[in-house]
């Protein structure tokens, strides 16, 4: 089966019976079906739809069901994601320029480094996170380096590329090497404001993914307060988009620790200042505005349990026409949490629905998330699940 990827999988079924020269009727009697069943999933006249299904069909033809779909039995992407995390984590190690060794690579021009560190978020905006993996060794290394030779330019690129590391280690599940970097950004971003409160938002995530969610909160609070103009009709739109993002950030720890009260509170700060940012801008790569906002209702929600508040406020925030306007992954990421929601309303069908559009709008965003293949998991256990749903669990051997 040399082109064994062009084939459907009525097809594998097919050449994988005949290898095991077993007939229709053989298959259908091992199977408990009829051979028409047989001959009708064959031709592709029958969908295979249902995890339980491919595996009886699997197990009979003595193949690991993943192979029904062409797919090695362990997903390259878990192999590639592991090796790029490792390369990151090699390049937060390097302590050469701090420790005053010699490198081998000139230091870049600030300009270069300055749309090096641009073409990262972009990379990272659109989820196309394995390429994202590649990009940011060198650009760490770089970054660090341009640094060294100039503390004053090289500052806000050292940061961004620190921030942007912490976002990415943050949806691959590394949040403990996140915390590392986002740790970083903050460390140099000491004595400017604007970069602390910015690095802040990443150093939030991290605590949060790793346990720590009152410590998050603290922080966001704390960046958040210090930035915030005293008058908010007086504040820039960059202070304000900080200042939001860090509450949005405050008020996602507090609903990981179920105090309801203050994440509605915060989130009504956070609201008024979107207000006043307005839709469609992207100050500081926060992407801070109303529809934001709204998606952060959603994600809280979910965080308190509150399934019809949150299907409530998905449905509302998608109906915006800024909604178009957010970066894949922001898009991606909050249907994630609509997914999250929908099961929680027992509604795996909707959940399925939300999970398949998250896949089309940002593969990566569910094939490099533990946290999607964990809402995965629990939306392919419906036996009425999309079929395009059953197949991409399938290929990321989550059953």
């Amino acid at each position: 089966m040399d082109s064994g990827d062009l084939l459907p999988v009525g097809r594998r079924v097919a050449y994988w019976r005949g290898r095991r020269r077993l007939s229709q009727q053989m298959l259908a009697d091992r199977l408990g079906k009829s051979k028409s069943w047989v001959d009708k999933v064959e031709r592709g006249v029958r969908a295979l739809d249902r995890v339980s299904t491919l595996h009886d069909i699997a197990a009979v033809l003595r193949i690991d069901a993943a192979v029904l779909l062409g797919r090695d039995a362990r997903p390259a992407e878990a192999t590639e994601r592991t090796e790029g995390v490792e390369r990151i984590r090699a390049a937060l190690s390097a302590y050469e320029i701090t420790l005053g060794r010699a490198t081998q690579r000139p230091a870049v021009l600030a300009d270069r480094l300055t749309r090096q560190v641009g073409h990262g978020w972009v990379t990272y905006q659109h989820a196309r996170y394995p390429q994202l993996v590649d990009l940011l060794p060198p650009l760490l290394a770089d970054a660090q380096r341009t640094h060294a030779r100039d503390p004053a330019t090289g500052r806000g690129p050292l940061v961004e590329a620190y921030r942007i590391t912490a976002a990415l280690l943050v949806k691959v599940g590394e949040a403990d090497l996140a915390w590392l970097a986002a740790d970083r950004a903050v460390a140099v971003a000491t004595g400017d404001r604007a970069l602390v409160a910015a690095a802040v938002v990443q150093l939030g995530q991290a605590l949060r993914a790793s346990g720590r969610a009152r410590a998050a909160r603290s922080a966001a609070l704390a960046a958040a307060y210090r930035i915030a103009p005293a008058d908010p009709d007086d504040g820039t739109p960059q202070e304000l988009s900080l200042c939001g993002a860090l509450l949005v950030q405050a008020a996602l720890a507090a609903a990981r620790h179920g105090d309801e009260a203050s994440a509605t509170e915060l989130l009504g700060e956070a609201a008024a200042m979107a207000d006043r940012v307005g839709e469609g801008h992207d100050h500081h790569r926060t992407g801070f505005g109303p529809t934001t906002v709204g998606s952060a209702r959603v994600a809280v929600a979910v965080e308190l349990g509150a399934a019809r508040a949150a299907v409530t406020w998905h449905e509302r925030t998608t109906r915006r026409d800024a909604w178009r306007w957010l970066p894949a992954e922001h898009r991606a990421a909050h249907l994630l949490d609509a997914a999250r929601a929908y099961l929680q309303a027992d509604d795996p069908a909707s959940a399925g629905r939300a999970l398949v559009d998250a896949e089309r709008t940002a593969p990566a965003e569910v094939r490099h998330r533990p946290a999607a293949r964990s809402v995965l998991a629990q939306v392919v256990r419906d036996p009425h699940a999309p079929a395009t749903i059953v197949q991409l669990a399938l290929a990321l051997g989550v059953t």
